[in-house]
């Protein structure tokens, strides 16, 4: 079996720690700002327009994380 990119795959590697994630077409795409994430979905909706991305941000460790 091919080795299958998923979220939780995603969230457990360090590497991806305090950036915008966009997993889309078998890939990893990720983003330092929320300006590039949106750059990337737009090219995605261009380039794969019968692929609904996951997106999500993963913070830093030990983030201190305000929800109102």
């Amino acid at each position: 079996m091919k080795n299958v990119i998923s979220m939780p795959k995603v969230f457990q590697d360090p590497k991806y720690r305090g950036k915008h994630i966009i997993l889309a077409a078998g890939k990893v795409y990720t983003a330092t700002t929320g300006e590039q994430a949106a750059k990337i979905l737009k090219r995605l909706e261009k380039t794969h327009p019968e692929v609904t991305p996951e997106v999500a941000y993963l913070p830093k460790a030990r983030s201190l994380i305000l929800w109102m």
